[in-house]
């Protein structure tokens, strides 16, 4: 466990108008926002500048801005937990903070200061504090936001930027918990390619997705497991999860080869599995070796990883050819040890070794 390091106070402008907090047994995901958020802009020459804290509410863009025609955008995405003991903390914030700027550079967007990145949000989350709910599986969830500002047409990086944050209460992702899902298998679209801008929190990665997704569920599927872009054969991810299996007692998740975002849960997840002892290999894994395990039945697991859900046992793999029912439907094991190790971590109830818990 560590503590935000007290940074000089950002200039903080409180709303005049409070918003209502919704009941703690209704949150859901991404419904409800807290009263204010954090802005820096971006100015070429001068670089990242006046950070504040203000009011929630709409941001002012010109019709011509770069991120509504060129889709320089992207975002990050972590949680404040209530512990055990009243005190409020995050989780790993310095690993989103490297994500963000290293994936910056790969959309021609200038980096943000990962210190300012992990300061700010801390002082985001310490002036809406009461924010963070405190019933069991609850958390306020992070969104920071870089979007492209300049007023232009033409083909080139923008030279303007606004970096915000905003906030809000949830709860579980799926409803149901770690109850496993239905997942697609798609054979032929893809969200993202080895050379493109898979590795980085680009929005363009998500809307890629959407269509396929939506899809999935007229099909009464949860989500989609994505594969290679070239031969529609090797496991890439879940959803918008980082992808995981055990196969005869191995755990197994697709490597990170620049089509696969580098999960903070996943590498979470990794680590305590080798504390473990646990076997883990970081390797290619192609669907047919999946299904071979299946029929073999030393396919024991499969689940995603990821912030908002932390850990999503999958059930069943269906495609064209069927339906694969993992480990009888039900979550296994592993799955769940992993996702009580994890959120018994984040909620401040099993000792932090490694002070990936940040006090504010």
């Amino acid at each position: 466990m560590s503590v935000a390091t007290s940074a000089p106070p950002l200039p903080v402008t409180r709303t005049s108008s409070p918003r209502p907090r919704p009941s703690e047994d209704q949150l859901g995901f991404g419904k409800y926002f807290a009263d204010h958020m954090l802005l820096v802009d971006y100015v070429a020459g001068d670089g990242w500048a006046q950070p504040r804290i203000v009011p929630y509410g709409p941001l002012a863009l010109d019709p011509a801005a770069s991120v509504l025609h060129y889709g320089q955008a992207m975002f990050e995405g972590l949680k404040a937990y209530r512990l055990a003991d009243g005190q409020i903390a995050l989780f790993r914030p310095d690993r989103n903070a490297h994500r963000m700027a290293t994936g910056a550079l790969r959309l021609s967007i200038p980096a943000i200061d990962e210190t300012l990145f992990v300061q700010g949000i801390a002082q985001l989350v310490a002036a809406d504090r009461d924010w963070v709910p405190s019933a069991p599986g609850t958390a306020l969830y992070i969104r920071p936001t870089i979007i492209a500002t300049e007023a232009f047409l033409g083909v080139r990086a923008s030279q303007s930027y606004t970096f915000y944050v905003i906030t809000g209460p949830v709860g579980a992702y799926y409803a149901g918990g770690l109850r496993p899902v239905r997942i697609w298998v798609e054979r032929e679209r893809v969200r993202a390619v080895k050379g493109g801008i898979g590795a980085a929190k680009a929005a363009a990665n998500y809307v890629a997705s959407l269509q396929v997704a939506e899809e999935a569920r007229a099909r009464g599927c949860d989500q989609v497991l994505w594969l290679d872009a070239i031969e529609h054969e090797y496991l890439e991810e879940v959803g918008t999860m980082n992808l995981c299996l055990v196969i005869d007692g191995m755990l197994i998740t697709p490597p990170l080869g620049g089509s696969i975002l580098p999960g903070i849960t996943r590498d979470t997840v990794l680590t305590l599995a080798r504390d473990w002892g646990m076997p883990v290999e970081e390797r290619v894994i192609s669907i047919t070796e999946l299904t071979a395990a299946h029929r073999a039945g030393t396919l024991q697991e499969v689940f995603g990883v990821g912030t908002a859900a932390v850990i999503q046992a999958v059930g069943t793999l269906t495609g064209a050819d069927g339906d694969l029912v993992i480990n009888g439907g039900q979550p296994g094991p592993i799955a769940q040890r992993l996702y009580d190790a994890i959120t018994r971590l984040q909620y401040g109830l099993d000792p932090d070794p490694r002070g990936w818990r940040v006090i504010i």
